[in-house]
């Protein structure tokens, strides 16, 4: 192979390669439909940047980016990889609206864990997989750093858990009494309150649409597409 037909080779592969290594997404194109896969991991990182040994999920990165999915006629459907340990529960919570708000066909999968503000995450798609060896931690919502210890301090932090509560449960088939017990459970968490629990529970709890792995999410999400196509040639 002689110089320039490697150079030309590498051109090539660098529209593939860049965004996987600047977002962690990557776009599959079948006879199925274009599909684009953004991964969700580590810490959501808000209005605090976060040191650079992190692993961060950046939201003034993916709220555009999603945005610019939902108008693209080259993106048949979206397929969500979450990994998160959770983070900036606003951050984390403008994610999920946009991913729910989105009109096309959009599939989450749980693989390592979607813990915190990560469970409205995983929930957000119109479709929701957890491979069996997830972990979901589902506990309320705490502040980090001093607060104030007057009644509005506690109530403002009460507006947001219940504006996290009515998200899950409108995009979920679980109550929100079962998911409140679950936020303050004492005898799972070391020193803290909530539950740690599978992926199969969260199925059996209704949080998660089923137990699959990444073949079954694209084969749900294909199906969407497919009947998207149906509805609207």
């Amino acid at each position: 192979m002689d110089e320039s037909q490697e150079k030309e080779e590498q051109q090539t592969s660098e529209p593939i390669i860049q965004p996987i290594i600047d977002l962690g997404s990557s776009l599959i194109q079948t006879d199925k439909g274009t599909i684009y896969v953004l991964t969700i991991v580590g810490q959501i990182e808000g209005h605090q940047v976060l040191p650079s040994s992190a692993k961060t999920t950046k939201y003034e990165h993916v709220l555009p980016l999603l945005a610019k999915l939902e108008e693209s006629d080259e993106v048949d459907g979206v397929l969500f990889l979450l990994n998160t340990v959770g983070g900036d529960v606003e951050a984390g919570l403008a994610i999920a609206e946009l991913i729910a708000g989105m009109t096309k066909p959009t599939v989450s999968i749980v693989l390592g864990g979607s813990h915190s503000i990560g469970v409205p995450l995983a929930v957000a798609a119109k479709h929701s997989f957890a491979v069996p060896s997830a972990a979901m931690t589902i506990h309320p919502v705490r502040m980090n750093g001093t607060i104030i210890a007057v009644p509005q301090a506690f109530e403002y932090l009460a507006k947001i858990q219940e504006r996290i509560v009515d998200f899950i449960t409108t995009h979920s088939r679980i109550s929100a009494e079962r998911l409140q017990q679950l936020m303050r459970e004492t005898g799972q968490l070391t020193a803290d309150v909530g539950t740690v629990i599978s992926g199969k529970q969260a199925v059996t709890l209704g949080l998660i649409d089923e137990v699959g792995t990444l073949s079954g999410a694209l084969d749900a999400l294909y199906q969407m597409i497919g009947q998207a196509r149906e509805t609207h040639p």
